[in-house]
């Protein structure tokens, strides 16, 4: 951990839990944080050779961890359909659920293999793709949905006009748009399981600012090189002055395995960058329920949209 502070994760023994972006940085950290308090983590990743050196990391600090791989594209529909299915033939409860995934701000825009602007496809509409497809499984463990946003929600706003930068492209836009529709389609999530009596909880967490691969160089994202960003941020981690991969994924495992969850938890420090992790007030994107709600709606048909188009394009 940061050496300063960390999160005490309960007994997890006869839990299972799924953690998306798992095979590297914060997601791994999480993963085998819950391993080693004795869940059963599967880790759906797009490549295996890291899902499986993920693994290998796991079980060097927790041997014997109950730690399995499955397939996963968060920017195909397709994908996270397969995998779905898979989970659910397989037909055990899922007790915790953090979807901590994501790309960030390619310098051009890019699209899903269903057509979608990257970033808004896989941040927010693969994942919701996923927890609605799993919602039986969800439902069945009484589970924990954490959802991973950044302090990029606290800013810019959702391009309802043009939700795939079709017009205009700005990385940075389309990156906060994501992430504020993430977030609102988690607190969406809470209200209708406590309306429908689900049983699952939802929250959000984000890590505040630390050096981890999402502005790192990317050529599946069109970054040949580290960014200038993401170098400075290294400095800055080092010096002290901002967060450690290590201490980024605190919020998320706080928000995952409270006994007691609030809403909304990220670091504790200046402007909330970096420090030990703590409840925080909902940024002022994430408050409206209207918008949540016709982020749910969108969603949905755009979900359906991209299913029959079967990843051709749009």
């Amino acid at each position: 951990m940061s050496g300063k502070y960390d999160v005490e994760v309960p007994d997890l023994t006869g839990k299972r839990a799924v953690v998306t972006g798992g095979s590297d940085g914060v997601g791994l950290g999480i993963a085998g944080r819950l391993a080693a308090a004795g869940a059963e983590v599967v880790l759906p990743v797009r490549n295996p050779r890291k899902g499986e050196a993920a693994i290998a990391a796991i079980r060097r600090r927790t041997p014997g961890a109950d730690v399995s791989l499955r397939s996963l594209d968060l920017s195909s529909l397709s994908s996270v359909a397969a995998v779905s299915a898979e989970l659910l033939e397989e037909g055990k409860p899922v007790h915790i659920l953090v979807n901590n995934a994501g790309v960030m701000t390619p310098p051009e825009r890019q699209t899903t293999a269903d057509g979608f602007e990257l970033q808004w496809g896989t941040n927010h509409l693969g994942h919701f793709a996923l927890v609605t497809a799993l919602l039986p499984l969800l439902k069945a463990g009484r589970a924990r949905v954490t959802s991973q946003v950044s302090i990029a929600a606290n800013e810019g706003a959702i391009n309802w006009d043009d939700l795939n930068w079709e017009r205009s492209y700005s990385g940075r836009k389309a990156y906060s748009q994501s992430k504020i529709a993430f977030g609102l389609f988690g607190l969406e999530l809470a209200r209708r399981s406590e309306a429908g009596g689900w049983g699952i909880t939802s929250n959000l967490a984000h890590p505040g600012v630390a050096p981890t691969n999402l502005l790192a160089a990317r050529p599946e994202v069109g970054r040949s090189s580290d960014t200038l960003g993401v170098r400075l941020i290294r400095v800055a981690s080092a010096i002290g002055v901002l967060g450690t991969v290590e201490s980024a994924q605190l919020p998320a495992l706080l928000a995952a395995t409270a006994p007691h969850p609030a809403p909304f938890y990220g670091p504790s420090r200046f402007r909330h960058l970096s420090g030990p992790p703590a409840e925080q007030a909902l940024y002022s994107r994430l408050r409206s329920a209207d918008e949540a709600r016709r982020v749910w709606e969108v969603s949905e048909e755009m979900v359906a949209s991209g299913l029959r188009a079967g990843g051709t394009g749009r």
